[in-house]
């Protein structure tokens, strides 16, 4: 039995809610999003704020369990339903094996160097992603430091194109498209594909099982409870005497320290979140989606994979030089890189914790080597990748898409699963309030309707 841990400073809290708002640029804020603003305009921007203010309260609901247990929610759930870590290891595999993102990112280099069979460069990337999360000291340093310096350098600079190119009217149109109206239309427009909003509308943020991410990465920060927990070495790193992880966390007295402990922490980590994944994460959504309207909109050719990035880039050249043309290009296919870097990792986290929690279950260990299951699913995930593209599966948009959509389905499962389980074995005093049961309730009846919509449709 340990004690709650009094709550550090806010500055030291900055990380995790970096890594998952990183998870989410190179897909619906770089891709999904962009793409529909410059084949229909600014009308759907609501979808992109409704859509990360959904996960803002997903995702702290999965940081409630965390911060509380100092365990991810992989081994709660296992605790409540026994065929949870197969579920998780399958549905993370098939929603994010299919290497859209980096695909994009080296659709996006090829353009820059010459290179037309861009294939050859995300093979590459793919291999350099792989050394990069070998050789590391602890692979959560290696994401909290890389994600951080990308971000805080490419917000700003997408902020100076937009405030370059944007005109009042640009500006006019953004603002009534987050009242969801749009040139001739409210909400959405006709001829849009509504598989394509869906996906978006998952992807505002992370999406699909890479939300449940945000448990492990609060442990391995340190949050709360997870102050006891331990990290995951680098595959060349570890030493032998450290190399075993136990899973399962720490438990706590319910006396009124620990409680007032938790509630510091709570605060704290719901401003911390809001101010990085919501608030930036939002910010670089419209951003990008009215810098590619102000320049691509009415573009024939859009509607063709990422066709609408390239277009940008050519206008941004045009208008302003070719100098800040390229510089686009360049922080576009840097985002998408360290997307794909976060999903390897994220998604290696989540199958190599629940593998551990079966083993566990099965062989009655005590221990495991987390470190060497994650690496095997890391490496998994690269070669299946090399595979795709040597078969000359590796139109980005489609990749992505198609990903999109099979996680917003996962979503909807974990949604409902997470808050159940805070639901009935919290205690009372650390439980969500009424109000934000019934936003998380909304959210969970919304990714249910989506996803049945998105199925029937496509089948029948």
């Amino acid at each position: 039995m340990k004690s709650f841990p009094p709550p550090i400073p806010l500055k030291k809290l900055l990380g995790p809610s970096f890594i998952i708002l990183a998870l989410g640029l190179g897909s619906g804020e770089v891709i999904l999003w962009p793409y529909l603003a410059s084949n229909f305009g600014l009308g759907i921007a609501w979808g992109a704020l409704l859509g990360i203010t959904f996960q803002f309260f997903m995702n702290m609901e999965i940081e409630r369990y965390a911060l509380v247990k100092g365990e991810s929610v992989f081994v709660g759930l296992a605790k409540q339903w026994k065929h949870a870590p197969s579920w998780f290891i399958f549905s993370t595999f098939i929603g994010f094996g299919l290497p859209g993102i980096i695909a994009a990112s080296a659709q996006v280099l090829g353009t820059l160097v010459g290179i037309e069979e861009f294939k050859w460069l995300a093979i590459g990337m793919l291999l350099f992603i792989g050394v990069m999360l070998s050789f590391g000291k602890t692979v959560y340093g290696i994401m909290e430091k890389t994600t951080q310096t990308i971000i805080f350098i490419a917000v700003p600079f997408i902020l100076l194109l937009v405030l370059m190119s944007a005109s009042g009217a640009d500006w006019s149109a953004l603002g009534h498209g987050l009242l969801g109206r749009g040139d001739g239309y409210n909400w959405l427009p006709q001829g849009i594909s509504f598989a394509a909003f869906f996906a978006a509308f998952a992807y505002s943020g992370a999406g699909g099982n890479l939300n449940l991410t945000q448990s492990i990465y609060v442990k391995e920060k340190g949050y709360g409870m997870g102050k006891y927990a331990q990290k995951i070495s680098g595959l060349f790193r570890a030493r032998d005497g450290h190399r075993d992880i136990s899973l399962e966390g720490e438990t706590f007295d319910l006396n009124e320290e620990n409680i007032a402990n938790f509630r510091a922490w709570w605060k704290r980590i719901n401003l911390e979140h809001g101010l990085v994944f919501w608030f930036l994460g939002a910010l670089a959504m419209l951003l990008l989606m009215l810098l590619s309207y102000t320049t691509t909109f009415g573009v024939s050719e859009n509607s063709e994979g990422i066709a609408f990035v390239i277009h940008q880039g050519t206008a941004i050249t045009q208008t302003m030089s070719p100098i800040v043309g390229t510089l686009f290009l360049i922080a576009v296919c840097v985002m998408l890189f360290q997307t794909q870097l976060g999903v390897l990792d994220s998604t290696s986290r989540i199958m190599a914790e629940n593998a551990a929690i079966k083993r566990i279950a099965y062989k009655k260990e005590k221990k495991i080597n987390l470190s060497k299951i994650y690496f095997i699913f890391l490496w998994a995930q690269i070669s299946f990748g090399i595979l795709l593209f040597l078969f000359n599966v590796r139109e980005p948009r489609l990749l992505i898409t198609m990903g999109a959509i099979l996680n917003a389905v996962a979503m909807f499962v974990h949604v409902g699963l997470v808050n159940w389980m805070n639901h009935t074995i919290m205690p009372r005093p650390l439980q969500a309030a009424w109000w934000r049961k019934a936003i998380v309730i909304v959210v969970f009846l919304v990714f249910g309707a989506f996803s049945l919509y998105t199925i029937f449709d496509k089948l029948f």
